[in-house]
């Protein structure tokens, strides 16, 4: 077993999913070292992510804060990416072709009709189509489309092969990951963290400062405050995977996106010839892949795009989401001016969790965020609505509306 003095780090992080690794990889860059514990749970929710970057198609009302957030977020995206792919060798599965909103009957019509003026009042690009032009650009469309819209600014992602890449990138930038889970903040000269079931790690992790990336389990992470401790849960989500059988050529180019008879799914294809089916939401956390939700995902997918009966269904799983208290991501400094300002650094914690549907996307911009709070810097003004400080009971006037879902 290593000693105390041979795992010391300028950073420990909980968590190695995207959040916790773009997080791991940026610090390393800036000469800090870096030490990453994972349990390696089965429910992670990067590995049963679709990947989709998509600000403008995910917009809803009452979300003006989260939208911005967003839209710092995709546009950091893809010069993130052609680094972590500089860096490594490996491709992240970045697309750009857009999304393709699209509606089943004339009632799931009026609704995208109702959600494009308004992203249009918030000044954001979306071309709305008819049926016979979204075939156009989507062939395979079953021929009772209603009609849909263009976000031609949206992006998609392979979760997957991201993730390797950011594994990839924070090892070769010196990153040491140990397996083991963070089951508390402890103050020793400086904060640290006790470990529990790691192998060759030390009870206890001692660090200049701590980053607690653990999704929805971060708030069983002892030594917190009652409201963070509180302020995160799991949100069960059950996803499929189609792939083509051989000789099969691709049916779909871009993603979709559907109402269909008010119920919404999506459609992202995958440069490997995958299509991810998405995705179911419960207030749940078990793992069960249930018979009904494969039923109602495959249904809604097919019956806008009917050919995918033909492909291979591939995998059915299903991960927890880490959901927030008001659903928008909290990061930020742990106690007194933890939205950036003097003396929130001197918890020497950092919470980075609560992302729920939109970790990937929001990947880039956290590992920048953080990263400058690690420097002792201000990260963008678009995280000021989503610090830890806001959920706190004590602080009512640091509520921001529209943080959440």
């Amino acid at each position: 077993m290593a000693s105390v003095e041979e795992c010391q780090s300028d950073v420990v992080i909980a968590g190695a999913g995207v959040i916790g690794t773009a997080i791991a990889w940026r610090a390393a860059l800036r000469g800090l070292t870096v030490t990453v514990v994972d349990p390696g749970w089965d429910d992670a929710a990067t590995e049963a992510a679709a990947g989709m970057l998509g600000p403008v198609s995910e917009s809803v009302f009452g979300e003006s804060d989260l939208l911005a957030l967003n839209l710092l977020a995709v546009a950091r995206f893809p010069g993130f990416a052609a680094e972590l792919e500089q860096a490594t060798g490996l491709a992240t599965g970045l697309r750009t072709e857009g999304t393709l909103a699209v509606a089943f009957d004339k009632g799931d019509h009026d609704r995208l009709e109702r959600l494009t003026v308004f992203r249009h009042g918030l000044g954001l690009q979306a071309t709305a189509l008819d049926a016979r032009a979204c075939r156009d650009l989507e062939p395979f469309l079953a021929p009772g489309v209603h009609g849909g819209v263009l976000v031609a600014g949206d992006l998609s992602v392979d979760n997957r092969r991201y993730a390797a890449a950011l594994r990839a990138a924070a090892a070769a930038a010196g990153v040491r990951f140990v397996r083991g889970s963070v089951t508390e903040v402890v103050t020793i000269d400086g904060p640290g963290v006790r470990v529990a079931s790691g192998e060759d790690v030390p009870a206890t992790l001692p660090a200049r400062r701590v980053v607690l990336a653990a999704g929805w389990r971060t708030g069983q992470i002892g030594g917190l405050p009652g409201y963070l401790r509180s302020a995160f849960r799991p949100v069960k989500g059950q996803i499929l995977r189609l792939r083509h059988p051989d000789g099969m050529p691709p049916v779909l180019t871009r993603t979709v996106r559907a109402i269909v008879k008010g119920s919404d799914v999506y459609l992202v294809p995958r440069a490997d010839g995958e299509i991810v089916v998405g995705a179911t939401q419960d207030e749940r956390d078990d793992l069960d892949v249930t018979a009904g939700a494969v039923h109602d995902l495959l249904h809604d997918a097919m019956s806008v795009l009917p050919v995918i009966s033909e492909l291979t269904l591939a995998e059915a799983r299903a991960a927890l989401r880490p959901g927030s208290a008001d659903n928008g991501p909290v990061v930020g400094w742990v106690g007194p001016g933890g939205g950036g300002g003097p003396g929130g650094e001197e918890s020497g914690v950092i919470v980075a969790s609560g992302h729920f549907r939109n970790g990937i996307m929001l990947s880039a911009a956290t590992a920048d965020a953080v990263a400058s709070l690690l420097a002792g810097d201000p990260p963008a003004a678009e995280w000021k609505p989503f610090t830890p400080d806001r959920l706190s009971p004590s602080l009512p006037d640091s509520a921001t509306e529209g943080s959440g879902a």
